[in-house]
């Protein structure tokens, strides 16, 4: 199949049949309906710790369109294969980001529609997040409506580190969520969190043993499923307009997050994981 023909069937438009929506376009992405009224979305590349590929960056922000349009789905559950939940972008995607304009351009505009498509889903969404969670992955977790993690679990948003502004989610929900004190400290200094203290300053909604994660969240599904709908996602829309009116201040950190892309400093972040030391961002970046 000519490659041309073969990106065009992937990215198209997720129809209806007789058993529901189909979402083989989201190919990168695992979806199943464990149950009546759930729709499972996983994360699915466990031996990469579920990095993020280009692609997976794209179907991850698309997804939550159609999920909406699906009348066969109640509740949402989000989550990982194997032993963590999402370590995010990949260095390969983001030397890639960096040097490819378009490409940057392109991924801007995904980050913005990950954050704004789950925002708007109608649809009750619950994250299940053990193990390592960081850049989009951790910002589809904390963007689910209920966020459920291991006490073991390490959430970082890893940006500052990385050479460029916390921009994907962390603007826009950490001071919500935790105050604007707590947000500074972590975001600013790149400290992670446990999932354990993740609940105690407000971040996540539950905090949970291991082998507490799949059963616990599953169950927070399916009571979401057996409520009243509308109640439901009324609920949720009225309860999301405080991010709705945080819009200006997420698309400001999103724009400076990826002016920060096309500049020296991303390159001695992303060397300096590579190479397993720490980053010099005193002036001397080798750039």
């Amino acid at each position: 199949m000519p490659e041309k023909l073969r990106a065009t069937l992937v990215r198209a438009p997720c129809r209806g049949n007789a058993m529901g929506m189909d979402y083989s376009a989201y190919d990168e992405l695992k979806v199943d309906r464990p149950e009546d009224g759930i729709l499972r979305v996983s994360f699915n590349r466990p031996d990469r710790m579920n990095a993020l590929t280009s692609e997976t960056h794209r179907q991850l922000g698309d997804i939550w369109r159609d999920i909406d349009r699906d009348d066969d789905v109640r509740a949402v559950l989000l989550c990982g294969e194997g032993d963590h939940f999402c370590a995010g972008g990949e260095f390969d995607l983001v030397e890639d980001i960096v040097n490819d304009h378009d490409l940057r351009m392109r991924n801007f505009r995904e980050a913005r529609d990950l954050v704004y498509n789950m925002i708007n889903c109608s649809k009750p969404i619950v994250s299940a997040m053990q193990g390592g969670c960081a850049g989009g992955g951790l910002a589809a977790g904390l963007l689910a409506d209920i966020s459920i993690v291991t006490k073991k679990a390490k959430l970082v948003d890893g940006h500052v580190r990385l050479g460029v502004a916390a921009g994907d989610h962390a603007v826009l929900l950490w001071p919500l969520m935790c105050g604007l004190a707590k947000a500074k400290y972590h975001l600013l200094l790149n400290e992670p969190v446990t999932g354990e203290r993740a609940e105690e300053i407000g971040l996540v909604s539950l905090a949970v043993e291991d082998h507490e994660l799949r059963d616990r969240s599953m169950d927070v599904a399916r009571r979401l499923a057996a409520g009243a709908p509308s109640a439901v996602r009324w609920t949720k829309y009225a309860l999301n307009n405080w991010l709705r009116a945080a819009g200006p201040t997420f698309d400001n950190s999103l724009a400076m997050e990826f002016l920060g892309f096309a500049g020296p400093e991303v390159k001695e972040g992303v060397a300096a994981i590579r190479e397993k030391r720490k980053p010099d961002f005193t002036g001397k970046t080798k750039a």
